[in-house]
């Protein structure tokens, strides 16, 4: 069977095939003139993919990648996409979180779009900042409840967390317990009420979070519990649960934010660990390349194909596989310019 890699990038959409997972055939750039923030592609339809620019909405291929167009042309929908979810229960559905913070869903698969107002009903949004120049605050990541579509989360970049239990209507505001720079969300899909999140660890930094990169909640958002406090690195943004074993998962950590990477010598100074207990414990897994370490991994999938399986991409570009569960890795010689996203899908 085909495994087919999309990865998101600041110049478009990169597509990759292989049968074998090792010998790669490469398919041009798509949308090369647009940041793809995050790429999406549909279960029940995988030759069907979203990605969401940073500028330019939605688009959409309907061929496996080959070609993407934008399905909201000429109508009212997201601009600056940061970041896309597809409704566990209905793939048709789609949410997007866009800078300045705002929700849209559509239903169609982004052929129309509706904002949902309800997010700027709740005071806490206006008072969200992001002191970063030419960066406004914005949705940094989106997860849904995989038992109850109507449960939905959002990270608010320096903002914390809404959460809503009546699909978008109403929300709560959760601030306590963990840093307020949430990055990435991982639901365990065999007990939804495990919410695990890595993040920019600003609070950690400032010493008002109590913890670092990693929270973990057993109970929907309600308390949280500080995970992985051995390792220095107070920066993460991929969480990864392994398919079929939700208690092994993968994280990538760095010390400080992507602006102290750039001002040193020795980089991101990162490191990629795994738990096999559900967080409870953790260890480094060895990356034997000159740039890792210096990079950071910012996107991780497992294939499509084969859960043992793992693929990362570094910051700085270059891809590497993993054939045994992150056992041993192998860099497969492909480079990318601003990666931001990777995805699996079988063909």
């Amino acid at each position: 069977m085909t495994t087919v890699l999309h990865v998101g990038t600041d110049e478009g959409v990169r597509t990759l095939r292989s049968e074998d997972g090792s010998t790669w055939e490469e398919h041009k750039a798509q949308m090369p003139t647009l940041s793809v923030e995050e790429v999406v592609v549909v279960p029940s339809r995988p030759h069907i993919v979203l990605a969401g620019t940073r500028g330019d909405g939605v688009w959409r291929s309907e061929d496996g990648g080959a070609t993407f167009s934008k399905p909201s042309r000429g109508r009212r929908g997201p601009g600056k996409v940061r970041c896309l979810t597809l409704d566990p229960v209905n793939d048709s559905r789609v949410y997007a979180g866009t800078e300045p913070i705002d929700l849209y869903v559509s239903d169609d698969l982004g052929e129309h779009w509706e904002v949902l107002e309800s997010l700027w009903e709740h005071p806490w949004t206006a008072q969200v900042d992001y002191p970063v120049a030419n960066v406004e605050p914005h949705v940094r990541d989106i997860a849904i409840d995989p038992s109850n579509p109507d449960v939905l989360y959002l990270a608010l970049q320096v903002g914390y967390i809404l959460k809503s239990v009546d699909g978008a209507k109403s929300w709560t505001l959760l601030n306590e317990g963990f840093d307020a720079d949430v990055h990435t969300f991982a639901i365990n899909p065999a007990a939804p009420n495990e919410l695990s999140i890595a993040t920019g660890g600003e609070s950690s930094r400032r010493g008002v979070s109590g913890g670092k990169a990693l929270f973990k909640s057993a109970d929907a958002g309600e308390s949280w519990q500080a995970l992985a406090t051995e390792y220095s690195q107070t920066y993460s943004i991929p969480y990864l649960l392994k398919p079929g074993q939700p208690e092994t998962a993968y994280v990538a950590l760095a010390n400080g934010n992507p602006g102290r990477w750039r001002a040193r010598e020795s980089g991101a100074e990162s490191v990629l660990v795994r738990t096999r207990d559900g967080g409870t414990s953790w260890e480094e897994v060895p990356l034997p390349f000159s740039f890792a370490g210096r990079g950071m991994i910012v996107a991780m999938t497992p294939d499509a194909t084969d859960a043992e399986r793992l693929f990362a991409v570094f910051n700085t570009g270059e891809l590497i596989a993993s054939a045994d569960g992150g056992e041993s890795w192998s860099d497969l010689g492909l480079r990318f310019e601003g990666p931001n996203d990777l995805k699996s899908v079988a063909a």
